[in-house]
């Protein structure tokens, strides 16, 4: 077995590096795209999202019960979870947040700080905590020579690309996009071009939700369906976001994938650090640059 050696870390055969990348690049795929949801929520409606973590467990157990109790496969959930969690958050918007948004942003992350706890409260009294197996979708691998590739997690880091640059582009560079942007910026003036703004806000709440739950769904098959997998995962991707930039999605898709190979390499070099890499790379990135890597500076 060949190896790799590395100042000051040794030498580190290849195969577990490059089996430690791999699993840093499946993380940061779902800090990427949770971390997107994030984003287009704050950067659209200025609402800081506590619940997404909650929002992307319940992808997760829709596809699960979609597999379970209805025998509808993983494909047809792909599109049938992120479609439910999104029309919940369209009553969740247009019951609750619309109220908030003249408020400071405290009061929409206490709001949705508590919703977690109660989505969180209902699956554990339903499910427990210890989590139910989802099966694997694309069973099987890709002998690679250095390292022995899972088909299915490969196709995950290629969809969580996928779906980051398609959000990317359709809000930066199409005429819809535009009209998000304005009416964060000058609401009033968008109305006055005939656009219905309330109605944009409930969709972009929806889509940043529909996004954790598609996050969801493709987390199932590599972990256990569990009421708490959110919950560690939220405190990350906030990280993620501050790290990129509050609101920025180029920096959220960016700062995602590297921060997930970066927590890669540390569980090989130092894997007592690798829970709190993110955090430290935070702590320095804020006092460089309080507004993030990719934030605008007011």
């Amino acid at each position: 077995m060949s190896q790799i050696c590395f100042p000051f870390i040794g030498c580190i055969s290849s195969q577990t590096l490059f089996a430690q990348l791999m699993l840093g690049l499946i993380n940061g795929a779902f800090y990427a795209m949770l971390s997107l949801g994030l984003a287009v929520i704050f950067g659209m409606l200025n609402v800081i999202n506590f619940a997404h973590g909650a929002q992307y467990m319940v992808g997760a157990f829709a596809a699960w019960m979609l597999l379970k109790w209805a025998g509808i496969g993983f494909w047809w959930a792909l599109l049938i979870a992120p479609l439910f969690v999104g029309l919940v958050a369209v009553v969740i918007e247009r019951v609750l947040l619309k109220r908030l948004y003249q408020f400071d942003h405290l009061y929409g992350l206490l709001l949705t700080f508590g919703l977690a706890l109660i989505i969180e409260g209902v699956f554990r009294k339903f499910f427990g905590s210890s989590g139910q197996p989802y099966d694997n979708p694309l069973p099987g691998g890709t002998n690679l020579g250095f390292m022995f590739l899972p088909t299915y997690r490969a196709f995950a880091v290629v969809a969580s690309l996928v779906v980051c640059l398609a959000t990317w582009y359709i809000i930066e560079k199409t005429k819809l996009g535009s009209y998000l942007r304005a009416a964060t910026e000058n609401p009033t003036l968008v109305r006055a071009f005939g656009i219905n703004v309330p109605l944009m806000m409930t969709l972009t709440y929806a889509f940043g939700a529909a996004l954790a739950a598609l996050a969801g769904v493709l987390a199932a098959p590599i972990q256990n369906v569990n009421p708490l997998m959110g919950s560690y995962l939220i405190i990350v991707v906030f990280a993620v976001v501050v790290i990129g930039g509050m609101g920025s999605i180029i920096g959220s898709i960016v700062t995602g994938f590297a921060l997930g190979l970066i927590e890669g390499l540390t569980k090989v070099a130092y894997p007592q650090a690798s829970n709190a890499v993110i955090f430290v790379i935070m702590a320095v990135v804020l006092l460089a640059r309080p507004a993030g890597l990719f934030g605008q500076t007011k």
